[in-house]
């Protein structure tokens, strides 16, 4: 058995890398399985299988000699989804969620994989593969069928980019000679970066956008004999694949940042948190670890500046939307359930095995050693006065130029529509399924960060010129989603696939976000059958408020973000569904049908009482 090695007790963080590796060569976690791994690592079988059964993409049955996941959010859905479904299931002879009888292929659907740009896509044991057709499928099943494997067969996604702004004001995707930032740490101090840091205004570009300098100092500030840097490549908000290409186009820029990172707060550790979508990358990652440590720009005293020394390590997720927050990304790579916790101790204070620790997401970091070597003086005239430098955006959906586009903040959204050119856009959804809906009351607005707090005032909806006139003002600051529909769109489908991602990504363990997400799917398919009236929109308004108020973490009160603001700017997508073309019968009333029940449990009751 694979367990069978190992003598001696491993230490919890590796728990998941051990499931992995059972994963991928049986294909399944077995309970025998589970036995020896509960045993090796001293914790229950009840408190294993729930940290097995909270991860995607392990099985505990066998999950098929050739796995594949069919991506199935609305970017997707909107393409050619249910051609090539039923092509999978034609040609393999299962339905989705199932393996074949003889162990050869599993059929399952997943959220977004982070190939928005290439839909329909789908991974084939983690290899990926894009713009799939029935044709292309028939072919791809036939091909794994003779024997070749899907590392053979695949497609590696392009990075689709489509702009960049003039050269003297492009951030990332200009030309990286490797080493040329951290060179330049010899005439910088730990302190003097992290002021650099500071000065340049730069904020986490994960959607969050904590000031990067400011959380950096809180790190350096915490003594500590080990401290740690986490690169945040959990990628997981639909519509987002910005970091993908950052880090297949450039992983060198992502391990630089990293480095400067531990230089400035003291660490000399640091993991690449990498989602399991991104598998296919992790090799390319590896041998760039490599090759910085022969040159000198990973190890010991690296570039030659004593006392400065930093390692990498890569630490796979395993299919777990929630992990993109920092808490439960941590709670992952000690060995347990994802779970967010309660932030009695931020992690610059109390972060991973209970030490100082800074996660930033991928383009934060590749932003750092950009800036050194740019310098702050020129950095600080690209973009806006709260915003500065350049954004990368993730575009998909109804538009003929989908891929990423790095635009300097402070583009109005109508002329980056034009940008893509956008077909006919009526509805964006801005920051992925967390975020927000924009209508065209909102084309006028600027894509930066100003007057952010004035961005949480809502206006009513009566006056749409009003609107439109007060919110110019107010800036759309973007984590890297942009997902654009046309008109011809069907509007609720789009709601119900947020829902339906809540509900399935909701970790469980408030009920809030588990049981509202849930509630409010019943709400919406009432809607979609036109059997819904006014009372039914009241309830789905004060729901959606109570989740986005109670819930414990940052995907609870952020997951009726789009539902909120859609029927705020589209109101009458939802009461043009109220009763109309519906099958209900009008005529029914519960009153009547109870009745006669009632008054036979009245009759007993005066009975007993006499």
């Amino acid at each position: 058995m694979i367990m069978a090695a190992l003598k001696n007790p491993p230490p919890k963080s590796s728990l998941l890398d051990i499931l992995w590796d059972i994963q991928n060569k049986r294909r399944y976690i077995a309970p025998d399985d589970i036995t020896k791994i509960s045993n090796e690592f001293n914790i229950s079988r009840t408190e294993l299988e729930g940290i097995i059964s909270f991860y995607h993409f392990f099985h505990t049955r066998h999950a098929g000699q050739y796995t594949i996941y069919l991506n199935n959010a609305i970017i997707s859905k909107n393409q050619h989804y249910e051609a090539v479904k039923k092509a999978f299931e034609k040609a393999i002879g299962v339905s989705i969620g199932n393996t074949s009888e003889d162990g050869k292929f599993g059929l399952f659907e997943t959220s977004c994989i982070g190939l928005s740009d290439q839909e329909t896509a789908a991974l084939i044991n983690f290899q990926a593969f894009t713009n799939l057709t029935p044709f292309k499928v028939k072919k791809i099943v036939r091909q794994l069928r003779n024997g070749i494997s899907p590392n053979e067969l695949t497609d590696l996604p392009k990075n689709n980019i489509r702009y960049t702004p003039a050269p003297d004001k492009t951030i990332f995707l200009k030309p990286y000679l490797a080493g040329s930032a951290l060179k330049k740490l010899k005439n910088l101090k730990p302190q003097e970066l992290i002021t650099l840091i500071k000065e340049s205004k730069l904020a986490g570009r994960g959607g969050a956008f904590f000031p990067t300098g400011m959380k950096w100092q809180f790190c350096k500030n915490n003594i500590s004999t080990q401290k740690y840097v986490i690169c945040n490549a959990d990628e997981g908000e639909p519509g987002t694949f910005k970091d993908r290409v950052l880090i297949n186009k450039y992983p060198g820029l992502m391990l630089e940042g990293m480095a400067m990172a531990g230089y400035a707060v003291g660490a000399n550790k640091g993991y690449i948190y990498l989602r399991a979508e991104y598998f296919y990358l992790k090799e390319k990652i590896e041998n760039k670890i490599k090759e910085f440590t022969e040159k000198g720009f990973l190890g010991k005293n690296i570039c030659n500046i004593q006392g400065f020394d930093f390692d990498i390590q890569i630490y796979m997720g395993a299919g777990a939307y929630v992990c993109g927050e920092e808490t439960a990304l941590i709670s992952s790579m000690e060995g347990k359930r994802g779970e967010p916790s309660t932030k009695e101790y931020f992690p610059v204070e109390k972060g991973l095995h209970g030490q100082p620790t800074i996660i930033n997401n991928v383009e934060t970091l590749c932003a750092v050693p950009r800036i050194i070597e740019l310098g702050l003086k020129k950095y600080l005239k690209i973009g806006t006065e709260a915003t500065k430098g350049t954004k990368l955006l993730s575009v998909s959906g109804d538009c003929k130029k989908p891929g990423i586009y790095e635009i300097e903040w402070g583009m109005k959204l109508k002329t980056f529509l034009d940008l893509i050119e956008a077909k006919d856009p009526y509805l964006v959804l801005f920051n992925g399924y967390a975020g927000e809906c924009l209508s065209s009351a909102d084309f006028n607005r600027e894509i930066s960060g100003e007057n952010l707090l004035a961005e949480h005032v809502q206006f009513e909806w009566n006056d749409p010129i009003e609107y439109a006139r007060k919110m110019s003002a107010i800036g759309l600051r973007s984590g890297g989603s942009f997902m654009v529909f046309n008109s011809d769109r069907d509007f609720m489908q789009i709601f119900q696939n947020i829902n339906n991602f809540f509900v399935s990504e909701s970790c469980g363990i408030c009920a809030p976000c588990r049981t509202g997400n849930f509630l409010l799917s019943k709400k919406l398919n009432k809607i979609k059958l036109c059997h819904a009236d006014n009372s039914d929109l009241d309830d789905i308004k004060e729901w959606s408020t109570i989740i986005k108020q109670s819930s414990r973490c940052g995907l609870g009160k952020t997951s009726t973000n789009c539902l909120l603001t859609a029927m705020l700017k589209f109101p009458n997508e939802f009461t043009k569904c109220i009763l109309a073309k519906s099958d209900i019968n009008e005529a029914f009333k519960l009153e009547n049908v109870v009745t006669e029940y009632d008054n036979i449990i009245n009759e007993i009751e005066n009975i007993h009482e006499q």
